[in-house]
């Protein structure tokens, strides 16, 4: 089953369930369970028990065209966003980082970053360089607190696409990765039966005609259930939690006028555009410090 967070006239937020071309509102079947009207309607699906199947109900409502749907980001209210640094040994290596996940944890992105499918990443300064970095994201459906490596796939409501987007410097990676539409995510969440293994899944990202990044989730340091149990042992997890796994190689920089694709097999495509305006100078003097990425991007191939 593929989910999607949708705007609807009102320009609220919508809850559909994708069948071939079309999009079925399941809203009120949820709302009506829900009983929390400050989630959005993925938020409470995801906070009712028992399966999403059961909870969605029957699909009988309004029926519209997923192309002209307004999209909004798959959670549009996640309670946290989980990010797993230096999780790729390749990425290890492009970024000559002396540890990688085993000694750094994980970190934290402000939930105001995410952004749809579709939208703007606003570049907020002139005199920084911005890198792409493509990711596998999880999304959480029970809560959970020591949860167990064995135990851990219990707790995914599905897989998303998400771009953690990335101001590089020596400043705290949460001020460098937690500006306002510096995380892209979704278009939608896929269920696990649909899904498949995420050890199976291969993830590309373009910039503009250059692909960029080409991996397989196979090759994470710490894969999707080990990197789980280990974010609940450092925070409770709870539906709608967003963990996103960490990048490969071939980040690289981007500017004003790109365009960003991010694609996971069985998953779909994630887009955003670039843009610099409204951009400042940045008040803060990290730039010279931290991690150095590469000097210039070498695509995997162009189109």
């Amino acid at each position: 089953m593929r989910l999607i967070s949708y705007l609807g006239d009102d320009d609220e937020n919508r809850l559909g369930v994708i069948e071939g071309d079309e999009i079925v509102d399941v809203t009120r079947n949820v709302s009506a369970e829900g009983g929390r009207a400050s989630l959005s309607p993925m938020r409470m699906l995801l906070s009712l028990p028992g399966s999403l199947l059961e909870n969605v109900g029957a699909l009988d409502g309004e029926r519209i065209p997923l192309a002209s749907a307004r999209v909004a980001a798959v959670v549009p209210d996640p309670p946290k966003v989980i990010a797993a640094p230096v999780n790729y040994r390749d990425h290890q290596a492009e970024m000559k980082e002396d540890f990688h996940i085993d000694a750094l944890g994980v970190f934290l992105k402000a939930t105001s970053s995410v952004l749809a499918s579709g939208g703007t990443v606003l570049l907020p300064y002139t005199d920084r360089r911005f890198d792409q970095e493509g990711e596998l994201a999880v999304v959480i459906g029970r809560s959970g607190s020591h949860v167990a490596v064995e135990d851990a796939l219990d707790h995914v409501a599905g897989y998303t696409m998400l771009l953690d987007m990335t101001m590089r410097g020596g400043e705290d990676r949460s001020t460098r990765k937690s500006f306002d539409t510096f995380t892209p995510v979704g278009p939608y969440l896929v269920t696990p039966d649909e899904a498949g293994d995420p050890n199976d899944m291969r993830l590309r990202t373009w910039v503009n005609d250059d692909l960029r990044q080409d991996a397989d989730v196979r090759d994470l340091i710490w894969d999707v259930p080990r990197l789980i149990s280990y974010a609940s042992s450092v925070m409770t997890l709870h539906p709608g939690d967003i963990i996103t796994t960490g990048t490969p190689a071939g980040i690289g920089q981007i500017a004003d006028g790109d365009r960003v694709v991010v694609e996971i097999s069985n998953l779909g495509r994630l887009e955003v555009d670039v843009s610099n305006r409204g951009a400042v100078a940045c008040p803060t003097k990290g730039a010279t410090r931290g991690p150095k990425p590469p000097e210039a991007v070498t695509p995997v191939r162009t189109r």
